[in-house]
């Protein structure tokens, strides 16, 4: 026995955190995932719409980036939120 177990996981608490951490790891990863391949998408749109457009889309082109980088952070976020608690953190 290691001197960093517990009885706190032993036995059935053991297993739900075993699974409760296996899936908030997973779920926690693809919301990463998820979200960092939508925020990269507004940014690459926005910055096409920009280009293509000069000054007169640059407000629109900016918007577009700035949605993708608050879906990103925010899935980010939320993504963290779920791992803490699938560590019961």
């Amino acid at each position: 026995m290691s001197p960093f177990d517990t009885n706190e996981d032993k036995g059935a608490t053991g297993a739900a955190k075993f699974v409760t951490s296996t899936l908030g790891n997973t779920v926690g990863g693809l919301g990463k995932t998820v979200g960092g391949v939508v925020g990269a998408g507004g940014r690459g749109l926005g910055q096409t719409i920009t280009s293509a457009t000069g000054s007169a889309g640059k407000p629109v082109g900016e918007a577009i980036e700035s949605l993708g980088n608050g879906v990103e952070s925010g899935a980010k976020n939320v993504s963290q939120g779920v791992e803490d608690a699938g560590k019961w953190k």
